[in-house]
Parts: C-alpha cells; structure tokens; sequence
C-alpha cells in the first residue's frame, strides 16, 4: 500500500534530483545577480561573467557533472544559443546595454551560456533520473525542432507558424513516453507534457535573470517588468531543439516507432 510518507521521501528525492539537474544554471545565474552591484572593475561585468561562465564548464567537466558527449552538447547549445542571439537583438527583440570587450554585434559572448545552462539540465536529468523514451521518433523530431528554431528568425519577415509547429510536435509526440527514476521507482510522463513543464520552468528562470541584469527586453529598459507569459510558449518550443540534440548524442536511451518516420 502506497502511504502518504512514500509519496513525500519520492517528492523530497526528486526536488532533490532536480536541483542537482540544475546546478550549473543555478551557479550561472547567480553569478550574473551577484556581479551587478559590485563596484566598478577593470573588467566589464559582461566579461567577467564570460570568464565566470567559462570557469563552471570546466569545474563541471573535472568534477564528473559532465561527460565529454555532454560537454560537446552543451557546447552545441552555446553555439546555437549565439547565433540567436545575433539575429534576435539585431531585430530589437531584446538587448545588452552594457558595454564590453567580448561584444559581437551588441551581443556578449557569455550570451550563449544561457543556452548551454539548457543543455547542461537536460543532460544531467538524463542521467541523474535515468530517462528512456518509449516510441520517440528521431527523424520527424529533428526535423521540427529546426523548424522551430529556423522560425524564431523567419518570423520577423515571414508569417509565423509557431501555432502550427506545435501542433505537428502534438502529433509527433503522440504515444511517445519518457520513463524516469526516482530512488527505486520508475515512472512516466507524455514527452509533450515534459517540453511544456520545462517551457515554463524557463519562463520563470527568464524571469529571475532579467531581475539580474542578464538581459533586457525593450519594456524592461526603463525598469524591470516581468516577463510576458508568451515566452513561456515560445521556450516550450525552444527546448526541442536542445533535446533532440541531446538524444542525438546519445544522453539516454530511446526505443523508437518501429516506422519509416
């Protein structure tokens, strides 16, 4: 018979799992709040938080958080998180007001490591609960993340299709289960369900880091506002393409749709 005091020690361990999943992103951020107010340095703080950034990967990498496959997919995400950011705050999407060095473009290079910090999560929740996929379908999934992702640029000029992405994703996912662990008990949640609780776990991250001074989107310049709940979809989208690449690399185990998908 399953007790009250069962459920609480699997809530307790997975709270626990979870916030090991999210220790670089925790570090990362925090870095980001604790370097506003410090007084004026030799090093801008877009720069210092670059070097900050640069230091955790390595720390994560000698300490066994990250394993050399994890660390080229974190890296991935960088470099894609990059090229976003160079299209989205030449289009006035959101901005970096401060100067720095290591600036291309309007955007600092630490940019991409709030990309990376995404990819660092899924790796490690791969891991750390064990996840499997049971009916996931590669093929078809890479092809809509890089729609998806190919969309937040084309948006800006072309009609926006995000509503009809995440209805293909809908059907894609369909049947598609992410098994997991916590202590000894497996269990399972629609892969679908998994993109929109991440989505919204990012939505409120964005939240946290535009209070530090991470960003800035164009209402927050004159003081800080929360973060549309738009966003919350738009990264319910957006995490798709750090998990397919994820599962590309091979982070966990997946039985695919024995299909031509």
């Amino acid at each position: 018979m399953v007790t009250i005091s069962h459920w609480t020690r699997q809530l307790v361990r997975f709270g626990l799992l979870q916030a090991r999943c999210c220790a670089f992103a925790v570090a990362l951020v925090a870095g980001i709040a604790v370097s506003g107010p410090l007084p004026e340095l030799p090093v801008a703080r877009y720069d210092l938080v670059l070097l900050y950034g640069i230091g955790l990967a390595v720390l994560a990498r000698k300490v066994g958080w990250d394993s050399a496959r994890d660390t080229a997919v974190i890296a991935g995400c960088h470099l894609i998180g990059l090229a976003f950011e160079l299209v989205k705050v030449r289009m006035g999407s959101w901005s970096y007001p401060e100067e720095a060095l290591t600036k291309v473009a309007g955007v600092p290079l630490y940019g991409g490591f709030l990309y990376a910090a995404v990819g660092s999560y899924v790796c490690r929740a791969w891991h750390l609960f064990d996840l499997r996929l049971d009916r996931y379908r590669p093929r078809i999934m890479a092809v809509l993340a890089g729609a998806v992702y190919l969309n937040f640029f084309s948006h800006h000029w072309l009609p926006d299709v995000r509503w009809a992405l995440a209805a293909l994703l809908l059907c894609a996912t369909a049947g598609t289960w992410v098994h997991y662990r916590v202590g000894e008990h497996e269990y399972r949640m629609p892969l679908a369900l998994s993109f929109v609780l991440i989505g919204f776990f990012l939505w409120v991250a964005e939240n946290v880091a535009t209070y530090a001074g991470a960003w800035s989107y164009p209402d927050q310049l004159a003081g800080w506002q929360p973060v549309s709940v738009a966003k919350f979809g738009a990264w319910a989208l957006l995490i798709t393409v750090t998990f397919v690449l994820a599962a590309g690399a091979g982070s966990g185990r997946a039985r695919p749709v024995p299909a031509a998908w």
